[in-house]
């Protein structure tokens, strides 16, 4: 559907007719609708046009805030299908229909039957249309149209953020913008001037003033002084209706704030002060305090106080106190009444803070002048030193003069002065003092290498005013003599191995004293010249605080000796010397070839390894596993070999050897190659040398000889016993056995023996070192022939 203004005739069957109570028809008019309309034109022959049906419409209007005790009317709805005669029926529907807008279905009268306000809702659309009574079909198509609320001035301005808070620094130039303050009305500002607003100060004047239009608040005189008046209330008014007579209008407050610059320089109260300080006044304590006036705040009253000429800026100085703004005067130096009486200073106070724009009422700075007394005040006695240091040498007797204490009385009268120790503390009772010399005496007898040093503190008092006491402290040094022998530095675990070879450093020992280095720096080492001369070790002194312990021999044996004791006498350098002897325990233990020690003895292997009880117990049980599988192990193989009728060692480099079975007669005198049986022949000379041919042995063996008449005093079967015994308790040997058959044909033989095996206890002139290079094939063969022989011992 087409909308046209009010001079078209649009294709619609009904007209609205707008009608205002309070406009008239010369705002409103009236419309009317005619079946079949001709227009005619002056001068123009009539044309006939083809009839057109529809909606001839206007806006509607509706007065808000309506009061009347009637429905206000709003406009009328006319079909030209309406002969007056009731038929036609007019229907309202749409925004508002039938609660606030009403119409009478027959005339199409539209009334409104509540008060609207615009500024809740500005206009409401509805649509219109036209039926038969009778037959409720629809006369018209349905149009729609729109009530527009028309404002009135019904809402003053507001200040929707008021009251106002601000500030502005003082001493500001007239037209300095404070503020702009905005006022808002909710009449319709398109319609009259309802919301046309005007701004005007009603409070404030004549310091501020307020644009009309754009309610920019400004300052309204020069020079405004914040010391003169700080805080000001401006009320600010705005009006609706430009201003004019009957507008409405709403008000706020600005609280503005003047700001402090720097614009007032320091003041001191008064051109002259006078102080009074005792004598007896600490150094490093405040005296005294001044004050300069600043009428500003912040920082522009932050001000600095010096000390610019005078006799007394030596002996005082002056710092500012932040928080106060205070001059705090100090004293630099003691004060003494007998030497000067008085002190002149010319103290300056200036602020820190400047602000070149108020230069010319300056200078920001003030100064004044102080006079300081001094009183005189009697004081206690001085000592010629702040410290004392003294010295005295130990174990000096009692009564031994230590040093002198000093002081006397400062004030005039110069009273006599008594000395005395201050108690309180531990070390005081060494010591005594004359208490009219000031000497101080030991007490007790002193031991440096227990106290080297005391502190103790000394007291003087006036006798005839004991109640002013001063105090020195005196340190008490204690030298040192030569009192205290050298020792050992610690207890040495010494240990040889067996295979040591002669001129072997098996030891470095060093010692300590308790003196001091000028006293027992210098160490020196011997062996003890008293005893014998010890054909196992020797000691040499390494001319740096060190001594070295080496072997004299090649061979220690452990069965024979296991532990040795070496004396050492240990001298210093001090004066008269002093000399002490501390005695080293060496013991004897089995080694590897690399020197790593295997075992001392059984309680020592088992000790250093560190293992509990239970440790062990569960050890022992994994050694006797493993040695019960073995002999499965041994005796399956050798049922194996035996059902294959084989001999049980197949091969000759069985390192072991462990059956070993003679099928001859022996070789004579020329067999070199069989078994090393002269322990049977000459037991006694196997005593010390226990080789057994399945371990290296960790040294070689020397030649022994023996008498013959031994050989007729030992038992050969108490021998083997013994033998096998001590093969069973060995913890060093392999979990295996060992059968070794010995040729025994007797004893007391009166043509003795022509075999050749008496000559393996002599060393042979060949070097069969090299095997040992040769791999580890030959390793059993390097250990039966090389330099150091196995031990021999009998296993079953």
């Amino acid at each position: 559907m087409r909308i046209t203004s009010t001079s078209c005739i649009c294709p619609v069957l009904v007209c609205l007719c707008f009608v205002q109570r309070c406009y008239g028809a010369a705002h409103h008019g009236s419309t009317k609708l005619t079946r079949n309309q001709t227009k005619h034109i002056e001068g123009e022959t009539e044309v006939h046009h083809r009839p057109k049906r529809g909606w001839v419409w206007n806006q509607f209007f509706v007065l808000e805030e309506h009061m009347g005790p009637d429905p206000q009317y709003v406009g009328k709805l006319h079909s030209n299908s309406d002969k007056g005669d009731g038929s036609v029926k007019y229907i309202l529907t749409g925004e508002g229909a039938g609660t606030i807008f009403i119409i009478d279905d027959t005339t199409g009268d539209i009334h409104s039957t509540k008060s609207l306000d615009r500024e809740q809702k500005t206009h409401y659309v509805l649509h219109a249309q036209a039926i038969d009574r009778r037959t409720n079909k629809p006369l018209e198509p349905e149009s729609e149209f729109i009530i527009k609320v028309q404002d009135i001035n019904d809402n003053a301005p507001k200040f929707t953020d008021g009251p106002y808070i601000v500030t502005v620094p003082e001493m500001s130039e007239m037209g300095t913008s404070v503020l702009q303050v905005t006022a808002t009305d909710a009449d319709d500002p398109t319609y009259g001037n309802s919301a046309r607003i005007v701004y005007s100060i009603l409070q404030g004047q004549p310091y501020f003033s307020v644009d009309p239009k754009t309610g920019v608040i400004r300052t309204a005189l020069h020079n405004m002084d914040r010391e003169a008046r700080e805080h000001y209330s401006v009320v600010i008014q705005a009006k609706d209706m430009a201003g004019q007579v009957g507008g409405l209008s709403g008000s706020t407050t600005v609280n503005i704030t003047l700001t402090d610059v720097n614009d007032n320089p320091p003041r001191f109260p008064q051109k002259h002060y006078q102080l009074y300080v005792p004598e007896s006044a600490q150094v490093g304590s405040a005296v005294g305090k001044i004050k300069a006036n600043d009428a500003d705040t912040g920082s522009n009253a932050d001000m600095k106080y010096t000390i610019i000429n005078g006799n007394g800026s030596g002996v005082f100085s002056i710092t500012t106190d932040k928080e106060t703004r205070e001059g705090i005067l100090s004293l630099k130096k003691p004060l003494n009444y007998e030497k000067k009486k008085s002190y002149t200073l010319n103290i300056e106070g200036a602020n820190t803070h400047l602000d070149f724009r108020f230069s010319h009422l300056g200078p920001f700075k003030d100064v004044t002048m102080l006079k300081v007394i001094v009183g005189d005040v009697d004081e206690p006695p001085l000592f010629t030193m702040p410290s004392y240091v003294m010295e005295v040498y130990e174990n000096a007797k009692i009564g031994t003069p230590v040093g002198t204490v000093t002081a006397h009385d400062p004030d005039a009268a110069n009273s006599l002065v008594r000395y005395f120790i201050d108690h309180n503390a531990e070390e005081d009772r060494y010591f005594t003092i004359d208490a009219s010399t000031g000497t101080i005496k030991t007490a007790k007898i002193f031991d440096r290498e227990e106290t080297p040093w005391y502190n103790i503190t000394v007291a003087a008092s006036e006798i005839d005013n004991p109640g002013l006491v001063s105090h020195v402290p005196v340190g008490v040094r204690i030298l040192d003599v030569n009192d205290n022998p050298p020792e050992l530095a610690r207890d040495y675990d010494v240990v040889i191995c067996e295979n040591t070879k002669p001129g072997q450093v098996i030891q470095t020992i060093t010692a300590t004293d308790k003196d001091n280095s000028a006293n027992g720096a210098r160490f020196h080492f011997s062996l003890d010249e008293g005893l014998s001369l010890n054909p196992n070790f020797t000691l040499r002194n390494n001319e740096d605080n060190t001594a070295s312990i080496l072997t004299k021999r090649r061979r220690y044996s452990r069965t024979t000796q296991d532990i040795y004791y070496l004396p050492v006498l240990i001298s210093d350098g001090g004066m008269p010397p002093l000399s002490s002897s501390s005695t080293l325990t060496i013991r004897v233990c089995a080694c590897e070839r690399d020197g790593r020690v295997r075992t001392c003895h059984a309680e020592a292997f088992l000790s250093s390894a560190g293992l509990s009880t239970g440790a062990l117990i569960a050890i022992l049980l994994c050694i006797v596993i493993l040695l019960v599988f073995s002999l499965a192990i041994v005796v399956l193989f050798i049922t194996l070999r035996r059902s294959k009728k084989e001999p049980l060692i197949i091969s000759e480099e069985d390192v072991r050897e462990n059956v070993v079975t003679y099928d001859d007669e022996g070789g004579g005198e020329e067999d070199t190659e069989a078994f090393d049986i002269t322990a049977l022949r000459n037991p006694s000379a196997a005593e010390e040398l226990k080789y057994r041919r399945d371990v290296h042995p960790e040294v070689k063996p020397l030649s022994r000889h023996h008498p013959s008449s031994s050989l007729d005093s030992i038992d050969v079967q108490e021998f083997l016993n013994q033998r096998l015994a001590e093969a069973d308790l060995d913890p060093s040997v392999p979990p295996y056995d060992s059968l070794q058959t010995y040729a025994y044909e007797g004893h007391r033989s009166e043509a003795g023996s022509i075999s050749s095996l008496d000559s393996a206890t002599t060393h042979s002139d060949q070097d069969y070192n090299y095997l040992g290079d040769w791999g580890p094939e030959f390793k059993k063969l390097a250990e039966l022939y090389g330099e150091v022989e196995p031990e021999r011992t009998t296993k079953l």
